[in-house]
């Protein structure tokens, strides 16, 4: 459990607060890396929860240029973004997977 907590060190206070509990029903916009458009146009299509966009991430096979990918052209993300928000749902499902 030691090395865990080190791990939380370098990660971003946003990040750390998604990874401190259960997904549960939180708006897309917790996910780190989604910003105030991006979650509008998540919603948009339909991916108004976390759990949704983690079960997008689930069905590429936790494949992250895949699902970088995916963000950015069909969901407007930047690269930036793309990039937050999949290393968020990676480091998620390491840690309740």
């Amino acid at each position: 459990a030691l090395g865990g907590a080190k791990k939380m060190d370098h990660m971003s206070p946003r990040l750390r607060a998604f990874l401190s509990e259960p997904i549960g029903e939180k708006d897309v916009a917790w996910v780190d890396g989604i910003s105030r458009e991006l979650a509008i146009n998540l919603v948009t299509k339909g991916f108004n929860k976390a759990y949704i966009l983690l079960g997008q991430f689930l069905l590429m096979h936790k494949n992250e240029a895949e699902f970088q990918k995916w963000l950015i052209c069909c969901c407007g993300a930047t690269e930036y973004e793309a990039q937050e928000s999949s290393n968020c749902l990676k480091e998620w499902c390491s840690c309740f997977l």
